[in-house]
């Protein structure tokens, strides 16, 4: 516990500090995201000139919500399989387990999917982006 509590004092007092004294980016709002150099990009890696951040955006709205289908997935087989224990403590005990992992999983994936949403509108919200 101790040492736990080392780790986290370490990085509170000496990591976050070195956050803030990193040199501000002072970007135009009014330059291009890809510095003119939009098409060379489209044509080079064949990904066409999305916005990185509405891309990214993308991505994780579809992982999180594959995610999501697979806690929910997993809080029905739990059921089911409650539901056919039959009594046997066993069974029951080991369906409780997989309930609330499903549940515990799913409380995970929307946090994620907060902070996610909360990141991208902060990135959009620094840099002056539309859209």
């Amino acid at each position: 516990m101790i040492k736990i509590f080392a780790i986290f004092s370490i990085f509170i007092f000496i990591v976050m500090p070195m956050f803030g004294l990193a040199p501000v980016a002072k970007a135009d709002s009014n330059s291009m995201l890809w510095g003119g150099h939009e098409q060379n990009v489209q044509v080079a890696t064949g990904l066409g000139n999305t916005d990185p951040r509405t891309m990214a955006g993308s991505v994780l709205k579809v992982l999180l919500g594959f995610l999501g289908i697979i806690a929910v997935l997993l809080i029905l087989y739990g059921g089911f399989k409650w539901m056919t224990a039959a009594g046997d403590e066993g069974d029951v005990d080991t369906a409780k387990k997989i309930i609330s992992a499903g549940v515990i999983g799913l409380v995970i994936i929307l946090a994620s999917f907060a902070v996610s949403q909360f990141v991208i509108n902060a990135l959009y919200n620094a840099t002056g982006a539309t859209g």
